[in-house]
């Protein structure tokens, strides 16, 4: 299965309009549609389009959407120069906006190349444990594989001792076959709301106000190494990135967002956790 299909993204008679059913597969356990998702399909929409593969976007959410809605995507693209075509996504169910996405797609030949941000030292996938969901049967959590790398178990959080701000965790998606894409990155991104309750030491994490991914050099791989960094929580709000490395240390990506700070209900019941002390 390639990522348009895990989407189930549809072409219509416009080329300029694509359409994406929200099944309970691209939902969050609440039933509405995960942002990472929407970015995803905005991505890949314009991606098919312009012929070009994606190099930056950003996604603003506007509202929620609920399963069994479908997504009409309708595509702007002001700028299509030789090398780099300027696109906007706007998505939007019955009329109503839902999020919009901008985006620059493209490839330069340029002679230089290099990565600064090296990838931390850390136990391979095989090597951590699994975290297993068991309150969301069919949604996009349970589409998506986790081990644990820096991970303080649920138990352990009850408000009254902060973290760090880093949380580390492999992903991979083992319904997509094949070399990992930006559509891929666009939907792991999302997950940078694991660490929010990780770096303030709480039950909870936030929902998504806005996604941008910027994308690298994209090499096959089969996990992803999540390296998440809460940068700041204040007035409700919460602001973090995330840096997407492939098995092999390269860096696929980098994902910021800025979210709204939650408690969740019933966190500890909500996955399989062998209990730890924190280290």
């Amino acid at each position: 299965m390639d990522s348009r299909t895990f989407l189930g993204l549809e072409p219509t008679a416009d080329p300029l309009r694509w359409r994406m059913p929200i099944t309970q597969g691209l939902c969050t356990g609440r039933n509405f549609l995960f942002g990472g998702a929407g970015l995803a399909a905005g991505i890949a929409a314009l991606e098919a389009v312009s012929g070009r593969d994606c190099v930056w976007a950003a996604a603003q959410f506007l509202s929620f959407v609920e399963v069994g809605k479908t997504l009409d995507i309708d595509l702007v693209t002001p700028l299509q120069g030789h090398q780099v075509t300027q696109g906007r996504a706007v998505c939007s169910v019955d009329g109503r906006e839902i999020l919009t996405v901008n985006a620059a797609l493209g490839e330069r030949s340029f002679p230089l190349s290099g990565q600064w941000a090296p990838m931390p030292d850390v136990p391979g996938p095989d090597e951590c444990r699994h975290r297993i969901r068991i309150d969301e049967p069919g949604s996009i959590n349970s589409r998506i594989e986790q081990r644990l790398v820096r991970f303080v178990d649920w138990a352990h959080l009850d408000g009254s001792t902060p973290g760090d701000g880093s949380t580390q965790v492999w992903v991979r998606m083992p319904e997509i076959a094949g070399d990992l894409d930006t559509t891929v990155l666009a939907l792991l991104g999302d997950l940078m709301y694991l660490g929010v309750g990780q770096a303030l030491g709480m039950r909870g994490g936030g929902s998504s106000l806005d996604n941008t991914l910027r994308v690298g050099r994209v090499v096959p791989t089969s996990w992803v190494l999540l390296d998440i960094e809460m940068h700041m929580a204040h007035r409700g709000f919460g602001h973090g990135s995330v840096k997407m490395f492939a098995e092999d240390g390269t860096l696929l990506s980098v994902a910021t967002q800025s979210c709204a700070l939650r408690f969740w209900e019933g966190a500890i019941e909500r996955t399989v956790e062998p209990i730890h002390p924190p280290t």
